[in-house]
């Protein structure tokens, strides 16, 4: 019996945004059909899918539908209920695991489990109450942190800066948990991500470290390569490596990184699929990180993470709708930039609506460009 699941094959999608998009598309190009469930309708995934599936993620009897439809399944965001995972792995693998996804959703979970492998990490506590959490504050020695809700937490969402012990009880209040992790601030030089593949072998290959800066807690812009030292950055491939085989990943798994002044790497975060800072990887790598899914899921070689060129990307928010149509004659007047969009028609602030890819012969070009395209398009056109 093998474990590949050949092209013309049918992969099942669990959720519909821009990252099962982007994963349709490479698995369309590899000759699979590609079903989706999602609660909304004509999605971001579901507008390139073969079939998308409209349903609630808890309603069991759509789930078996779609599971029973298709030979594989994938998850294009961690908050999919783990209950949904474990009706789906009744009739069809689910790559990575229900077990990845149940760790991984959860900070709490998702900590110790790392802190248990030996992985470095942010320092955290768990805290269920306000008096645990001033016990936590003072065991800290009432250093300022980060008080982070377990679950449901994304893109800034579901955390709370805590200064100092008169903010502890309007930062409990605010979150409306009973389950949260307390992180201590970490003064950091910067932060990176690595994203990464594991076959069903076990073989694992990594992307070179991407160098990334948030705004309001959104990622902005990334670079590739991270300028690092070459020791910082083979350090950060190795502990993602370390990551993936651990948590026994079959797929894609992104892992973030705060780099310390002295160089020194903390886990931030666990991502288990593709991610917003890989997207670069579709114009500038000979294998992006969404064609790395299709394979690995389908139980097929990695393809090659080489690098063609230093590479940028620039977010592109809803925020930039604002005063209207955007200038995509000017936008598109950038030769050297791609333009992805995600096909979502309603533009709030905040709201992922696309990104743009620049290369060039150095990542400071790349950059420069990218940010140049993105400015362009608010630029007003002539009367």
């Amino acid at each position: 019996m093998t474990d590949i699941i050949s092209p013309g094959s049918t992969i099942g999608v669990l959720g519909s945004g821009q990252l099962g998009r982007m994963f349709a598309i490479a698995a369309r190009r590899l000759g699979y059909r590609v079903h989706v469930l999602s609660p909304d309708q004509d999605t971001p995934t579901g507008q390139v899918a073969d079939l998308e599936i409209n349903a609630d993620y808890l309603d069991l009897d759509a789930i078996e539908r779609l599971a029973r439809s298709v030979d594989v399944v994938s998850f294009e965001f961690e908050n999919v209920p783990f209950e949904t995972v474990q009706v789906v792995e009744r009739f069809a693998p689910v790559r990575p695991s229900g077990n990845v996804l149940h760790i991984t959703q959860n900070r709490w979970r998702e900590k110790s489990f790392l802190k248990q492998a030996g992985i470095p990490v942010t320092p955290f506590q768990h805290v269920q109450s306000l008096d645990e959490l001033k016990r936590a504050f003072a065991n800290q020695k009432n250093r300022p942190g980060v008080l982070k809700t377990s679950s449901w937490g994304y893109d800034g969402k579901g955390q709370v800066p805590v200064r100092g012990v008169n903010d502890l009880e309007n930062a409990w209040k605010s979150l409306q948990t009973d389950d949260a992790i307390l992180e201590e601030f970490i003064d950091f030089s910067c932060e990176i991500s690595v994203i990464a593949a594991r076959s069903i072998k076990g073989d694992v290959a990594a992307y070179q470290p991407f160098g990334n800066t948030h705004q309001n807690h959104i990622l902005d812009i990334t670079v590739s390569p991270a300028q690092l030292p070459a020791s910082v950055a083979a350090q950060a491939e190795h502990i993602a490596g370390q990551v993936l085989t651990q948590l026994n990943v079959v797929g894609v798994l992104c892992v973030e990184f705060f780099v310390t002044y002295d160089g020194q790497l903390l886990v931030n975060e666990l991502a288990p699929r593709p991610h917003n800072s890989g997207h670069l990887t579709i114009d500038a790598h000979v294998s992006c990180q969404f064609e790395q899914q299709v394979r690995a899921v389908c139980g097929l070689p990695l393809g090659s993470i080489r690098q063609l060129r230093p590479a940028a990307m620039a977010n592109l928010l809803g925020d930039l709708w604002s005063d209207g149509e955007p200038n995509w004659d000017a936008v598109c007047g950038f030769p050297e930039v791609k333009l992805h969009l995600y096909g979502k028609q309603h533009p709030r602030p905040g709201r992922k609506m696309g990104h743009l890819v620049a290369t060039a012969d150095s990542v400071e070009q790349a950059q420069a460009i990218v940010q140049d395209a993105r400015n362009a398009f608010t630029a007003k056109t002539s009367a």
